[in-house]
Order: C-alpha cells, then structure tokens, then sequence
C-alpha cells in the first residue's frame, strides 16, 4: 500500500531534521547543535519539531547512527567491488576497506568527529541502537581476517603467544563472532584495526602538523601495506 501524504510529509521532515543537523554539525560542531535553531530553518514552531525529535540527545543518536551506517555502506560497497573479482585477495579487500575509511572521513570530517572524536559533554550514545551499525567496520575487517586464516594465512606477529586473561577475552570473542581465526590472529588484527584508525585520526584532525608530510596519501597507503604484512594477508 502507497504511503499516504501524511506519511510522505512526515518522513520528508525527519529527512530535512537529517540534513539539517549534519550542515549544523559541519557548521557548529556537535556540543552547539540546537533542536530550536533547527526548527526556525524548517519554518516551524519550536514545539513542533519536538514531535518528530524528542530531544537533542536524541538528534545526537540519530546522526550518531547516519554516520556509522553512511561509513559502513562506503565500506561495504569498497569491500564487495574488490571482493566480487578478486575473492581470495585478502591483502586487496583490507586496502579497499581502509582507502575506504580514509575518504569518506576526509570528506565527512565533521561526521567522522562525532564517532570517533573528542565525546559530546552531557551525551552518552545508546548502545542498543549505535553498537550494530558502530561494529560494521570492524565486523568486515575481521571477517576478511578470518577467511585469510581459513585460506592458510598466518599473521607476522614473531609467534607470541596469546595467554591469561587477554586468551580469555579472545575466546569469548571468537565464541560470539563464530570465528576461526586463531588467537594471535584476533591480537593482531586488534592493532591493524587501531592502526588504521589512528592513522585516519591523525590525518584528520590535523595531528601530525603543517608541513610534516607532503603526500599523506602517499603515508597512509604505505602504512596500509605494512599493515596488511603484519595481519599475513597475503
């Protein structure tokens, strides 16, 4: 059944609430984002837009939320354009998810503050509703590690050893993901994944100084490199 034009409208309101607190977000930054000022772009009465955004900290949840599913879809679609040719190059699905990660973070630096940044004051994110599309990108990188260790791929960590409470931990974490992947595996993967995001960081927030390096493109994909040598795939 269509739906009706009320629910065509309201829908189209909640799209510009969206729109809106992005372009606040960009403009503003996350602690200033205001339902009221907001709503005076829309052409609404303040207590209007409260029917279809109950709070800030709910508009905060809801760009939360946009932003990880926008970044989990850029990396989903770089994955499986690599993945659909080449399925057993795991070396070339880890760079397309991480060239991934860093465009759309420097073409949303704003959004990607609000995920990965400093946290709002005052605001603490829902975790049953951020965690499923906060995971997406991890969950993809580990299942290209897994299905490298299934292929025979061993990670380049010199044999240590995974033991005490950090085993405990990666058993659990192998139990709920269903993995395969050993324990040094899951360790190591545990610092390409915050390598990778590091590196993102850094480039995006200006961390490594004016004039340091000339081509940080050039940087990162050599870092890709040595991360993926480091993970053993391939």
């Amino acid at each position: 059944m269509p739906a009706s034009p009320r629910a065509k409208a309201r829908a189209q309101t909640m799209t510009d609430i969206l729109r809106l607190g992005r372009e606040h977000l960009a403009t503003h930054g996350a602690a200033a984002l205001s339902l009221r000022a907001i709503a005076r772009e829309l052409g609404l009465v303040s207590s209007a837009v409260y029917r279809y955004v109950a709070s800030r900290d709910e508009l905060l949840t809801l760009l939360v939320i946009d932003a990880y599913s926008d970044l989990g879809n850029a990396v989903d679609a770089a994955v499986d354009r690599v993945a659909s040719s080449h399925p057993t190059d795991y070396r070339a699905q880890f760079t397309a998810l991480g060239i991934a990660v860093r465009e759309w973070a420097l073409r949303e630096p704003a959004r990607y503050g609000l995920i990965f940044g400093t946290p709002v004051p005052g605001y603490a994110a829902p975790t049953e509703r951020t965690t499923a599309p906060g995971t997406r990108v991890v969950v993809r990188l580990i299942g290209i590690f897994d299905a490298a260790w299934r292929a025979g791929n061993r990670p380049n960590d010199g044999g240590r050893p995974v033991s005490g409470r950090l085993a405990e931990d990666i058993a659990r974490i192998r139990g709920e993901g269903e993995l395969s992947v050993g324990d040094e595996a899951i360790a190591t993967g545990v610092l390409v994944w915050t390598s990778l995001f590091g590196a993102v960081t850094f480039e995006v927030f200006g961390q490594y100084g004016p004039g340091t390096f000339t081509d940080l493109e050039q940087l990162f994909r050599r870092s890709l490199d040595l991360l993926a040598d480091l993970g053993g795939l391939g």
